[in-house]
């Protein structure tokens, strides 16, 4: 899931929140928009501050392993 999906999960949710006025029994379409924008905006968040942090792997690492001999 990449940065357009939790964008796309963001408009989705603040559809269901904001502009949908649907009563449905059983299902709460207001909740449901609310989850959905709160996982996009929490995904966006969480791509924004994993580039940030490094993450494994990092490019300047590679090539960097000493193997020494034994003696």
């Amino acid at each position: 899931m990449g940065m357009s999906a939790s964008l796309l999960l963001s408009a989705v949710g603040a559809i269901l929140l904001w502009a949908v006025d649907v009563t449905a029994s059983g299902i709460n379409v207001h909740m449901i928009g609310a989850i959905l924008l709160v996982v996009g905006i929490g995904f966006v968040l969480s791509l924004f501050f994993w580039s940030t942090w490094g993450g494994f792997g990092r490019a300047d690492a590679h090539g960097t392993t000493v193997v020494g001999e034994r003696v």
